[in-house]
């Protein structure tokens, strides 16, 4: 079993190891394995923005007909595993987006019960509706556990939104391995993961408007400010300190600016998306009682502190944390399947390894 730096339970310990310095190199869509080098394609907005902060969306339903829809910018593979470093590495070429390409290639996955989709492209519509007719056919197919494996550099921040949107009501784990990216408007994606696990490259810069009539700094503030005041929103239902959206004004589009280990904890990028976790506990403790989320998170704090060490393999940990759960009282004979470590967790154990529209161009 390959090494890997760090394990995530509830909360994630950020591993990106690099210093804030600007990349602009461009970067095309390259093979399941193979990381995009850098942003160079400007995060864009290209809608025109509401005057005021938009409440969160409602999920959209994929319309009856699964009306036409494929990847310009970026192409996926399905696999039922965690490990790209095996036999069968990313697994299979999604064909493309029609309900029975989706249901062919998601069947194999009904035994394992885990999906893992290995994204490397841009963010656009094609990628919203991905995301949106995948977890249509995974929650027809009962698959719980959803990795989103993504390298990406940027593009739509509004087909960012969406699909953060869909992402936050369907219990995804979002990972960026090691050797991937995560920059510009793809951050919007990270964002609505339930958890995110980051051991790859995170980077943010300013939003460019390509339907833009400013002819002064104080007009494309205006423009920016409507469009940022929805950022500030979305980032907010899902867990993040709106502080990030105010550091990527700082930041010139055509640089970028790379967030450290602290940053990704600091602005809630890294870990258990903390909206989710509120939910998470809400539910618990009506369902399961005070002393069980007591002791589960007593639990997690020793998992962090005792098992989830660099170096450690997967068969360590879980072994680590097998061990403790004896001490915690789990599983507890109520509530069995929320308790730490079970089989519906395990999504949460990743990973076994440390892996724009024609207008973005």
């Amino acid at each position: 079993m390959p090494k890997f730096s760090c394990l995530l339970v509830c909360c994630l310990v950020a591993l990106v190891g690099c210093r804030p310095t600007p990349s602009v190199d461009a970067s095309g869509v390259g093979g399941a394995t193979t990381a995009q080098t850098a942003d160079g394609d400007h995060m864009v907005s290209v809608d025109m923005p509401e005057a005021t902060p938009a409440a969160p969306r409602p999920v959209p339903a994929v319309d009856a007909g699964w009306a036409e829809a494929k990847l310009d910018l970026g192409q996926a593979w399905i696999s039922c595993a965690t490990d790209y470093t095996a036999e069968g590495g990313d697994g299979q070429l999604l064909p493309g987006l029609d309900r029975d390409s989706l249901e062919t290639a998601l069947a194999a996955c009904r035994d394992a019960g885990l999906l893992r989709v290995r994204y490397v492209g841009k963010i656009d519509a094609g990628f919203a509706e991905l995301v949106q007719r995948l977890a249509t056919v995974a929650d027809e197919m009962k698959l719980a556990r959803r990795i989103l494996d993504l390298d990406s550099s940027g593009g739509q921040v509004e087909a960012a939104i969406r699909a953060g949107d869909v992402i936050g009501e369907s219990n995804w784990t979002i990972w960026v391995r090691e050797g991937s990216i995560c920059h510009s408007a793809c951050v919007f994606v990270l964002a609505a993961g339930d958890n995110r696990l980051i051991a790859g490259k995170v980077g943010i810069h300013r939003m460019m408007r390509i339907s833009s009539k400013a002819t002064s700094r104080a007009e494309l503030n205006r423009e920016l400010q409507q469009v940022y005041s929805n950022v500030k929103d979305y980032l907010e239902r899902n867990g993040v300190a709106v502080a990030a959206a105010d550091l990527m004004m700082t930041v010139p589009n055509r640089s970028l600016r790379l967030l450290t280990p602290a940053e990704l904890k600091e602005y809630g990028f890294d870990g258990t998306n903390a909206v989710q976790d509120d939910l998470e506990r809400i539910r618990q403790m009506r369902n399961c009682g005070d002393d069980f989320v007591r002791r589960k998170d007593a639990f997690l704090i020793a998992f962090d502190q005792q098992c989830k060490r660099d170096g450690a393999d997967l068969e360590t940990v879980n072994a680590c944390g097998q061990s403790l759960k004896q001490r915690f009282g789990f599983p507890d004979p109520g509530c069995p399947d929320e308790s730490p470590l079970a089989e519906n967790d395990s999504a949460a154990l990743l990973p076994p390894t440390t892996g724009s529209s024609a207008s973005i161009q």
